[in-house]
């Protein structure tokens, strides 16, 4: 009896890290959204992926990016000039997104974005990071966050003429934002399932895989789809 658990044990262990390495290596996930319907693909990219060949990219599947600028007050990735230059260069559609934290104001963190960020007539709208994972610990009243948030919006949309996209969990909705700043587009995190699946919510942009492995990278990536075309997503741009 001892014998057979232990080899159970083994097998399950052994199972268990196959399945690791397949998601590890981008072999496997949970979603696999249609190419026909979602034909538009893009990556965000930070200091963690390392040196980026931006020339190897492949330009078929890959047509947009957005790249990690900053973070609370004063983080500065400091990747992020080398990758917004070099993927501009290389003909992408670039944005810059920002990690926005619970422990900083948000006029702090909006000043942080636009000393970071250039002001550019081709860029994609900015985009700030909404989610608990990698968050500072405290865990301000509801009223508190939304304030800061439309704080951060106020000053990043006028300093940029545009609408700020608001990259989601679906436990981030649920904790602080309720029914509120929608008027912004959504750009979703769900791995598991589509956005709609128990949801209404309107989305312009879904991440889709975390872990997503592409030519150019070492290492994995996360990988989205517009939900759209291009003109959809610059839309948001160089408003009047």
């Amino acid at each position: 009896m001892i014998k057979k658990f232990v080899i159970l044990t083994i097998l399950l262990g052994i199972a268990a890290f196959s399945l690791y390495r397949a998601l590890d290596l981008g072999l496997v996930w949970f979603v696999y959204p249609s190419e026909d319907k979602y034909p538009i693909r893009g990556i965000d990219v930070s200091n963690h992926q390392g040196k980026i060949d931006w020339d190897l990219l492949p330009k078929k599947d890959i047509s947009f990016v957005y790249i990690k600028s900053t973070e609370g007050g004063d983080f500065k990735d400091k990747s992020f000039l080398v990758n917004w230059n070099a993927a501009r260069k290389e003909g992408f559609k670039v944005g810059a997104y920002h990690f926005f934290t619970l422990c900083k104001t948000g006029s702090e963190q909006a000043e942080n974005f636009i000393q970071t960020v250039p002001k550019l007539a081709d860029s994609l709208p900015p985009v700030v990071d909404l989610e608990f994972v990698g968050n500072c610990k405290d865990r301000p009243k509801i009223e508190n966050v939304q304030n800061e948030i439309s704080i951060f919006l106020e000053r990043v949309d006028a300093y940029y003429n545009a609408k700020t996209i608001l990259y989601l969990t679906n436990e981030f909705i649920e904790e602080y934002l309720e029914d509120n700043f929608f008027h912004h587009p959504v750009w979703i995190r769900n791995i598991f399932i589509h956005p709609n699946t128990f949801s209404s919510i309107e989305w312009i942009i879904w991440q889709y895989k975390s872990r997503a492995r592409i030519k150019g990278i070492n290492g994995p990536v996360d990988l989205n789809v517009l939900n759209g075309n291009l003109d959809d997503l610059t839309r948001f741009t160089n408003l009047k």
